[in-house]
């Protein structure tokens, strides 16, 4: 953009929020790369701190020092037009700036209408811009993955998150042969999801929609849309910021986002913007703020200063929900493990063992589902009161880690009262189990999304034996049975024991349990206490309690629902895959290594 227009869009643009908060924000520590957490810095136009001799290069000094030194990331890339005019002078101080970051933190760069003549495409020959960030730059990179014989296009793998990532830095005008040279990259990687970084793409109105512009809808057509890999596209030129999202040809969401900020006060001062990626909560933190206002005292910053240090907008400070696992399958499939069968996962301490993978298992009122252990403990099938055929059924679904690769889909609730339960024999030897010396108790859910319905106390497994008749008067009502796993309205999963030595009911609760996803529960008792363990974290609510074993009475055992003065009223809602039960205290890595 040049001067007039910027002008021009500076008078119509939107105020910038304050700050709301406190600069510390913006300079939590990422840990680089490590775990599944990371995080990319994203710098746009920087053409006023190296424009002719009005050239400033302080600010972006400042925000090189601080990604180095303050806020670890895993890689930089610049959107483009760099510089003003693209002279020897403006890009040699520009390529003198960049020489802090080589050799401490990889980085790209591609050519904007400002860096190149902007009639040209990558097929323009030699350049200032070309000498000083061509392909030489960035080959010492760990990240170089090649460039195009021009020089003008460049590609970077990056390795974080526990996986790799492709950025594809491409020129201001990508020429035929340009995006040849893509494809080839995308077809020599194709199961690593690609970021798209160029100058022009897309632009947004006030409101920060944006749409494609005429080089973007090219860039779309013949690159982005086709291969599913690109899930995300950077691009500057324009202003106000804005974002959107698009459809692929693979039916897939991606992301489009502009970011320029040379309409700012000191032409964006270096401003930059991070993604922070947290692959465990399916989310990428998106901040934009300027360092080089940052790092000066507050009392000595000015109004304008004050108010440009961090912009808050919803197209400067938003968060991406990405499933990245599911996102990615379409690609770069997840390696699920085999079926184990049940002898990898059942020894001489399982008590009982039930899994719903068996040929042909039927869950007609009255089948049975085996207990693999050999030892009896088999279930059978009972669909409660106003319960049809759909209430229970065979689901190919299961958690990833799941010895089998079935499961049972449960769609109990109210109104009518409903659902399905599976059952013990009167007979079978897990009902008389006391487990004094310890127990562990597992079991693979999952809730539906969206999570409808009137779901009160929802009960997964429980001993249909009353806590009155055991002699217990602690609790909440004499009719409780003595053992059971709940999940609450709230979806807060709930265990309720009373041990087989005292008067007592321990209960553990967890936080509110997700929805449309698998969890691993565990209930471990080392003979003393009960802990509750969610996908191998440790929640225990009430750690004072004892708890010595389970006053079962020789009641069976049931899944599905909870009993209630030994009536059953509402059924589960949701998967259940798995079901052990284990004569002694699992560690955490004993479960998670046996069942996922």
């Amino acid at each position: 953009m040049d001067r007039r227009n910027l002008l021009r869009a500076a008078a119509a643009a939107p105020a910038v929020p304050l700050l709301t908060g406190t600069a510390a924000q913006a300079t939590e520590h990422v840990e680089r790369g490590s775990g599944q957490r990371f995080a990319l810095a994203v710098l746009p136009d920087t053409q006023y701190l190296f424009d002719a001799d009005s050239a400033d290069p302080a600010p972006l000094r400042e925000t090189f020092r601080y990604l180095l030194d303050e806020r670890d990331v895993v890689f930089m890339t610049h959107l483009g037009d760099v510089t003003e005019h693209g002279t020897a002078e403006e890009i040699g101080l520009a390529g003198g700036c960049f020489r802090r970051l080589d050799g401490r933190l990889p980085y790209s760069v591609l050519a904007g209408n400002h860096d190149v003549p902007s009639s040209t495409d990558d097929q323009r020959g030699d350049s200032a811009y070309l000498k000083a960030f061509g392909p030489h730059r960035f080959t010492e990179m760990p990240t170089f993955a090649g460039a195009s014989a021009d020089g003008y296009n460049s590609a970077h793998l990056l390795a974080a998150g526990g996986r790799r990532w492709l950025v594809l830095a491409l020129d201001w005008r990508v020429s035929d042969r340009g995006l040849a040279w893509a494809q080839a990259i995308l077809d020599k990687h194709p199961r690593v999801p690609a970021i798209v970084t160029t100058h022009d793409l897309a632009y947004a109105d006030d409101a920060g929609v944006a749409a494609l512009s005429g080089n973007g809808q090219r860039l779309w057509d013949r690159l982005i849309k086709r291969n599913d890999q690109i899930f995300l596209t950077l691009n500057g030129h324009y202003w106000p910021p804005g974002r959107t999202v698009l459809r692929n040809d693979a039916g897939h969401d991606v992301h489009v986002h502009i970011t320029n900020y040379q309409d700012r006060y000191y032409g964006g001062a270096g401003m930059i913007r991070t993604y922070t990626f947290d692959l465990a909560r399916g989310t990428i933190d998106v901040e934009t703020f300027a360092p080089w206002f940052l790092a000066k005292r507050p009392a000595a910053r000015t109004p304008l200063e004050a108010e440009t240090i961090e912009l808050t907008g919803p197209a400067d400070r938003f968060s991406l929900e990405i499933d990245f696992a599911g996102r990615f399958a379409g690609f770069d499939p997840p390696a699920l493990p085999a079926p184990r069968p049940a002898a990898a996962v059942v020894d001489r301490h399982t008590a009982a063992y039930w899994r719903f993978d068996g040929a042909g298992q039927s869950v007609a009122d009255g089948a049975t589902v085996r207990d693999l252990t050999g030892k009896g403990n088999d279930l059978t099938v009972r669909r409660l009161a106003n319960s049809g055929p759909d209430i229970l059924t065979v689901s190919t679904e299961h958690h990833p880690g799941q010895p089998a690769h079935a499961s049972l889909r449960f769609d109990g609730g109210k109104g009518p009262d409903r659902g399905a339960i599976l059952h013990t024999a009167p007979n079978a030897a897990l009902n008389g189990m006391t487990f004094e010396g310890g127990y562990t108790i597992e079991v693979f859910l999952k809730l539906p999304d969206p999570f409808v319905g009137d779901h009160a106390w929802m009960g997964i497994l429980s001993w249909e034996g009353r806590s009155g008749d055991a002699g217990k008067h602690s609790g909440w009502s004499p009719l409780e049975p003595t053992c059971s796993l709940n999940l609450s309205p709230e979806r807060f999963l709930q265990y309720v024991v009373y041990p087989a030595d005292r008067d007592a009911d321990p209960t553990s609760w967890s936080h509110a349990l997700p929805v449309g996803r698998w969890t691993h529960v565990a209930v471990v008792n080392d003979g003393r206490r009960t802990t509750l363990w969610v996908d191998g974290s440790k929640i225990a609510r009430n750690p004072r309690e004892a708890s010595h074993g389970i006053a079962t009475l020789g009641r069976p055992f049931v899944i599905g629902a909870t009993s209630f003065d030994l009536r059953y009223d509402q059924g589960f809602y949701g998967w259940l895959g798995d079901v052990r039960v284990t004569a002694r205290a699992l560690t955490p890595r004993q479960f998670l290594q046996r069942l996922g």
